[in-house]
């Protein structure tokens, strides 16, 4: 196992709301493209629910598709038991009630061979993080000089 985690990328974690439980699926070719071009690695992909009461539940990937109108075959199986009813419970959370959510856990695996590197000449990582873009443009704005957030497509 060590061996394995010596040759991983990063690790991150999506979680992404659908509000109202309205899935298009219109991601889900661009994800599995990542991954068919050994961008990403899909570790484990999870639905949940959060009812309008607050409760919290794991969803099939039958549930979701109840309709019939996504194809998510490709994700049948796709788990490798890193997500437990805490981690349900903690993406729930960060939902709206009368939402449903995606919970994703992937390696980058773009980023293996310079995370092989980095941690032979013993490196470590040692913070992290993301800029949501909503933040990024605010401060773009600010910069530039243009209030209330209109800026010009450029």
């Amino acid at each position: 196992m060590n061996d394995d985690f010596e040759d991983m990328g990063p690790v991150d974690y999506l979680v992404v709301e659908f509000p109202g439980n309205r899935m298009t699926g219109e991601g889900f070719p661009l994800l599995v493209d990542l991954v068919d071009r050994g961008i990403i690695r899909i570790l484990d992909l999870i639905f949940v629910r959060k009812d309008t009461d607050g409760s919290v539940m794991a969803l099939e990937l039958a549930e979701v598709d109840a309709d019939g109108t996504l194809d998510l075959t490709v994700f049948e199986g796709v788990s490798s038991g890193l997500l437990g009813q805490d981690d349900i419970e903690e993406a729930g959370a960060a939902v709206e009630p009368g939402s449903s959510a995606a919970v994703l856990v992937y390696e980058n695996t773009w980023a293996a061979p310079l995370a092989r590197a980095m941690r032979r000449s013993g490196a470590q990582l040692v913070a992290g993080g993301r800029i949501p873009v909503q933040a990024l443009l605010a401060s773009l704005d600010e910069v530039e000089g243009t209030p209330g957030g209109t800026r010009s497509a450029a």
